[in-house]
């Protein structure tokens, strides 16, 4: 049985990136394409299209380029079943627990920023509503 396949226009949808970004991607190396059709249209499977998902998300993070790439080849080679005496394997092991440990400091530093912009948000609410109540008693005494 053939797996299914997509091309670009729909991935670019289905992931909400544009097809410049898609095509950067390729040319970094980070997702590249499983396929190309006869007239030369690339080609993506659902496991390119999770790969793509997971950079966008790793964006999300701040891990640079250079460092997502660094990261899909340690989990490329844990997913090719690196073997030999399995230093290899542990290495790749302990890129991915260094990237997860960096991705939580991230996303605790993100949660930060958050809670500080829904103060912010809180604060300029209450400011309107102190304005609306002060604009409602000037138009009553009047």
């Amino acid at each position: 049985m053939q797996e299914d396949v997509h091309q670009i226009g729909e991935v670019a949808e289905r992931t909400g990136l544009s097809l410049r970004t898609i095509r950067y991607y390729e040319e970094m190396r980070l997702v590249v394409p499983s396929g190309r059709t006869t007239g030369g249209f690339r080609l993506y499977t659902e496991h390119d299209i999770d790969r793509l998902e997971l950079v966008k998300r790793l964006k999300i993070l701040d891990l640079s380029l250079e460092s997502t790439t660094d990261m899909l080849a340690a989990r490329d080679l844990l997913a090719a079943g690196a073997g030999g005496d399995g230093g290899e394997a542990e290495g790749a092991i302990e890129i991915l627990a260094a990237y997860a440990d960096g991705a939580e400091e991230r996303l605790e530093k993100l949660a930060d920023r958050l809670e500080a912009a829904r103060e912010a948000a809180r604060q300029l609410k209450a400011e309107v509503r102190r304005h609306r109540r002060g604009a409602a008693g000037v138009v009553s005494r009047r």
